[in-house]
């Protein structure tokens, strides 16, 4: 202690007990030399119990009681001394390590470390077994440890109080400070079982928290803690509000600092974009001249690709809307921006709320925003390019309709007018084709979207026709079209193929009667309109079928195909149902239709078979198995067997003979 300060000490003590001995008796010796003991352990500053040992030393020796009196006063008034200069020794501490945190705070570098020197001197100061700091999270709407200072227990480490939770959560709620000696007996705040755990881990008993306030707005609250039961005094409170307050001013001008830094990185990016700006207008500028060449001379949408592949320095590809990354499409249709899908961009090529395909800039996760814009307009420019497209295509379907609507309807025209009109549009007449009526199966309630569904078939429809060489027509709710066989082709594989392409195109099912191959489309005016309407019987055929969305023509109904086909092909029924039979018995001699005629006449029997034929049963087995090995194992089957007893009785009543094909069989 400064010498100063212990010669104002001394005189104070002087001043304090001269009214003393002047109410007592100033003449007496015993009183005299009474402070001299008391300023020694001043000087050394002993420990206050050391006081009294010149009080109960004098009583021993059994010294006058005057002289006892005066050595009470004297240590009374060196304790009163010695506190005075603890005090103001204690200030210095405190104010010299508040100096200290401030001269920190003026040279800020890392929040962390000024954070951690806070908390480190609170301890010190206030003698404490622990400090800590927490911050409040204004997100989670809850306050965390920041920094700890002689924390020994992971889980304390790692607390988080709600707000109003612990003393804590109370002190950050209430922007107030909060003491107590013991915590866990302290019911003034709720308690909690995950921080009482990390309480108790730790080992505290008394606790002190004060707020950390920026103006009205507390961010959180600075703590010391004693692992004993210890009452807080007022100046020790006041110390630690101070650190707090210190401790709120580091972060403030810590985000001061993150913000100016940020703001400074933000104006170096302007002034980046600024200084590439010239060049992106110029980008721009180029690509819109190109896109604008290229309408202009009828480029094709890939072009367009090519174009802006070049100015973007990446690979622009178009691709047809199922293909496309189906989320990214809808979200830049419903945007109207390009949008990144991982490491590529898609713009939908849209026109009004139709999706018709995407322009995908591939590999390039960092695109400027005039880039951006540059992907946009060509995806405009391209469905612009495929609705010219559209329309020159939609001019072509109609020409094939109204032709398809002729050969149907108008049966005079002359022959030689439609081969030519035909030969315009790249169909032949004179091939074999076959007509096949397709409709939609998704019906709605809604007319105007029923509308909008045949629609979009007649589209597919027409488009397929084309592609096929083929012609295609709206009719009856539905569409008709005439599509030429392959060799080796099908009625009923073309039926089939084209319900598939045709419910793939409108995403709905379809489904598809095909009529029998029809080889000369001229050769009579009810040609293509009996066609027509054995396809349109085959279609609804299938519908009461259950079949709705699968393709099929008349000879795959077994006998229902007589009813169906136009015609009645009675010889082709039975060709198709017994044809190996008769010409196994043709070429063998055999006795095999007979032998099926009797055994269905004795309902199936074949004991009662061989009664019939006069042979043995053996006979009838080996007959039947060899009628098993020509029409399949299931011939027995109800639907088999009546279909085989229907030809018998055709081939047995119509006496028709087996065509030329049946021998291969």
């Amino acid at each position: 202690m400064p010498r100063d300060h212990l010669q104002s000490a001394e005189r104070s003590a002087s001043a304090a007990g001269a009214p003393d001995r002047t109410r007592a008796d100033a003449g007496r010796p015993a009183a005299d030399g009474a402070e001299a003991p008391f300023l020694e352990l001043l000087a050394r500053g002993a420990p206050a119990e050391a006081y009294e040992q010149p009080v109960l030393l004098a009583r021993a020796e059994g010294r006058p009681a005057e002289r006892v009196a005066a050595l009470e006063r004297a240590k009374l008034l060196a304790l009163r001394v010695r506190s005075e200069i603890e005090g103001r020794r204690r200030r210095e501490a405190e104010l010299s390590a508040l100096f200290e945190t401030a001269h920190d705070l003026a040279g800020l570098r890392d929040l962390d470390a000024v954070l951690r020197a806070i908390v480190q001197r609170a301890r010190s100061l206030l003698g404490t077994d622990v400090a800590y700091l927490s911050l409040n999270d204004p997100e989670r709407g809850d306050t965390y440890m920041r920094v700890t200072e002689g924390s020994v227990a992971a889980r304390f480490q790692q607390l988080r109080l709600g707000m109003g939770e612990g003393l804590g959560g109370l002190v950050a709620q209430t922007a107030r400070p909060y003491v107590t000696d013991d915590y866990f007996r302290d019911g003034r705040f709720q308690h909690t079982h995950s921080i009482d755990s990390g309480v108790r881990d730790e080992g505290l008993v008394a606790i002190l928290g004060v707020p950390l306030t920026l103006g009205d707005h507390v961010i959180g609250v600075l703590f010391a803690a004693d692992r004993r039961s210890r009452v807080f005094e007022r100046e020790q409170i006041a110390l630690l509000g101070s650190f707090a307050a210190l401790a709120a001013a580091a972060i403030d001008t810590a985000n001061l600092l993150a913000e100016t830094r940020e703001a400074l990185s933000g104006l170096e990016r302007a002034n980046e974009i600024i200084q590439d700006r010239s060049a992106v207008i110029e980008r721009a500028s180029d690509v819109h001249d190109r896109l604008a060449e290229l309408v202009l001379r009828g480029g094709g949408v890939h072009d367009v690709a090519a174009a802006v592949s070049e100015v973007l320095d990446g690979t622009v590809e178009f691709t047809e809307a199922p293909a496309a990354p189906a989320r990214a499409l809808e979200s830049s249709r419903a945007e109207g921006h390009a949008v990144r899908h991982g490491d590529d961009w898609i713009a939908a090529v849209a026109a009004g709320d139709e999706l018709l395909g995407a322009l995908v800039l591939r590999g390039h996760p960092g695109l400027d925003p005039v880039d951006q814009r540059t992907l946009e307009r060509a995806a405009m420019v391209t469905s612009l390019l495929l609705l010219a497209r559209r329309s020159a295509a939609e001019a072509e379907q109609r020409v094939r309709g109204e032709l398809l609507d002729d050969l149907l309807d108008a049966r005079d025209r002359d022959p030689r007018l439609l081969r030519d009109r035909a030969t315009r549009l790249r169909a032949d007449l004179d091939a074999t084709h076959a007509v096949l009526a397709a409709r939609l199966e998704g019906g709605t309630a809604d007319a105007d979207q029923e509308a909008d569904a045949r629609r979009r078939l007649w589209a597919a429809a027409s488009h397929l026709a084309a592609t096929r060489h083929g012609l295609a027509a709206a009719r009856d709710g539905g569409t008709v079209l005439l599509l030429p066989l392959a060799p080796g082709d099908t009625a009923t594989d073309l039926a089939r193929r084209t319900a598939r392409e045709l419910g793939t195109a409108v995403h709905e099912p379809v489904t598809v009667g095909a009529s029998a191959p029809v080889g000369r489309l001229l050769a009579g005016p009810e040609t293509v309109a009996s066609a027509y309407a054995e396809a349109r019987r085959c279609l609804d055929t299938l519908r009461l079928l259950g079949r709705a969305g699968d393709g099929s023509a008349a000879e795959d109904f077994g006998f229902l195909g007589l009813l169906l086909a136009g015609e009645r092909d009675i010889a082709g029924f039975v060709d198709r149902t017994i044809g190996r039979v008769v010409a196994y018995d043709e070429r063998r001699g055999t006795e095999l239709l007979r032998t099926l005629d009797a055994y269905f006449a004795c309902g199936m029997s074949p004991a009662r078979t061989k009664d019939e034929l006069h042979v043995h049963v053996n006979t009838v087995a080996q007959r039947l198995d060899r009628v098993g090995r020509l029409l399949g194992d299931d011939w027995q089957s109800p639907e088999r067997a009546l279909e085989i007893q229907l030809a018998l009785r055709l081939h047995r009543l119509s006496g028709v003979t087996q065509p030329p094909s049946s021998a291969q069989h």
